[in-house]
């Protein structure tokens, strides 16, 4: 109360009503939430920014799902048994893709591709759950990049939400007759923002504190606009390269691999 004594009785008046106002409280959250290290991270949250009980909410959440998908690699394994050599390699791809910074100067920090789309194209979104989880705990153990105890929500962010999204929009426009890159690049760009859309979500379910949950998340998903709408550009274009290459100098694998054809169900 001491400052606000010293102020003109029309500017406290101002200051009451500006910060009562929903678009100023809306402001000083984006702007708070602006200043923490999201970017340079990206998706990958670290250990410590998530409260525990929800650290440990997102991790059960994640568990049935690589649960099935190490179900289904066993399966599918005894058929083929070229399949657990490629997931690895796609497995090391990723890793390296996700794990690498890219300065994105008109935003004055840097971020990265997430390379889950490009992988569920080639060994589908089940095979990309596990692909996250190698590439994922990888990093954070060797890289600190991410972390141990936030391993939950980024493998639902990157590899569930970001897998089956990008997945799914390569199939639909596959079916739709897309050229395979146009197919290709709308997998990336899909799989990058909606991994980002979820970890905006995440995010703003376990820090919400008082404030309106949707008010927070917004709030996040901004925060993220200034890199990841170039890099989702970016790594749809690197998508559609990898995939248009590979049908060109090795055109048997489009068929092996039966790129855009929907997996069967578990």
């Amino acid at each position: 109360m001491p400052l606000a004594c010293g102020l003109p009785g029309a500017e406290i008046a101002w200051r009451a009503r500006f910060t009562s106002s929903p678009a100023a409280r809306f402001a000083l959250v984006a702007s708070a939430l602006g200043a923490l290290p999201l970017p340079a991270r990206a998706m990958h949250l670290a250990d410590g920014v998530l409260p525990l009980r929800w650290a440990v909410s997102f991790a059960a959440a994640a568990v049935p799902f690589v649960a099935v998908a190490l179900a289904l690699l066993r399966r599918r394994a005894d058929g083929d048994p070229r399949l657990k050599p490629l997931v690895a390699m796609v497995a090391a791809a990723v890793f390296v893709l996700s794990a690498m910074p890219i300065p994105v100067p008109f935003a004055g920090t840097c971020s990265h591709v997430c390379g889950t789309g490009l992988a569920a194209v080639i060994v589908g979104p089940w095979m990309t759950v596990l692909v996250a989880v190698v590439a994922l705990l990888l990093q954070a153990v060797f890289l600190a990049h991410g972390g141990l105890t936030t391993l939950g929500a980024d493998v639902l962010s990157m590899g569930v939400a970001g897998a089956f999204v990008g997945h799914g929009a390569f199939c639909l426009l596959r079916r739709a007759r897309a050229p395979l890159p146009a197919a290709a690049f709308a997998a990336g760009l899909l799989s990058d923002w909606a991994t980002y859309g979820v970890t905006s979500i995440e995010l703003a379910a376990a820090l919400h504190g008082a404030r309106p949950f949707g008010q927070v998340a917004v709030a996040v998903a901004l925060a993220f606009v200034p890199t990841q709408l170039p890099l989702g550009v970016l790594e749809a274009l690197l998508t559609a390269g990898a995939v248009a290459f590979i049908a060109r100098r090795r055109p048997d694998l489009v068929s092996r691999l039966r790129l855009g054809t929907p997996e069967p169900a578990p």
